[in-house]
């Protein structure tokens, strides 16, 4: 069994698991931004999660190439934005989550 999956697992591209574990990030920082229906933010978590985003694009880019990495940087702007709209204490320029690895979003 442990064969299979790991063989499984081999057959599938470097992009494929990046991208994935990119879409998973961005789902679960959006759902603690409160973008979810009925669903209150958490922006503790969503800052969390929006840093490992950032790191994880920042780092894979040159690696998935930019047909790959230029929509997850969008939907990393995009959740960046609604942070920042969600927020009730503004971070300074720079200071919000995944700044560091993107720059100032605004």
């Amino acid at each position: 069994m442990l064969d299979e999956i790991t063989r499984d697992i081999a057959e599938v591209p470097a992009v494929e698991i990046i991208t994935t574990a990119a879409v998973h990030l961005m789902s679960a920082a959006a759902v603690q931004c409160g973008l979810a229906e009925d669903q209150k933010a958490d922006l503790d978590e969503a800052r969390k999660l929006i840093n490992a985003l950032a790191g994880l694009i920042t780092a894979a880019a040159p690696e998935i190439g930019d047909h790959h990495a230029r929509p997850l940087r969008d939907g990393l702007r995009s959740l960046q934005l609604a942070f920042r709209e969600a927020s009730v204490i503004q971070d300074e320029p720079g200071k919000g989550p995944g700044e560091k690895y993107t720059g100032p979003v605004s």
